[in-house]
């Protein structure tokens, strides 16, 4: 089992996801909730506006998202 972690800066430019079938919505976001996405286990994000609050793509609240996307991803990887 793989786990992917995408740190998407402040200009998310994620087209080279558009072949993982469901990761984007038609717009080109990603499909997640709480930085974990809906449709493929093991891929995360951190640093998208308003992932869990308002600073969730600034310095100030990306470190707090990263470790809530970590412990998602050890029980993922744990599980297999």
């Amino acid at each position: 089992m793989d786990a992917i972690i995408l740190a998407t800066g402040y200009r998310p430019d994620l087209p080279y996801l558009s072949g993982l079938d469901g990761a984007l919505d038609a717009a080109g976001h990603p499909r997640h909730r709480d930085g974990a996405s809906l449709t493929h286990p093991g891929l995360a994000f951190v640093g998208l506006e308003w992932q869990r609050s308002l600073s969730s793509n600034s310095l100030r609240g990306v470190g707090r998202d990263a470790d809530r996307v970590v412990w998602r991803l050890v029980r993922h990887l744990t599980r297999g």
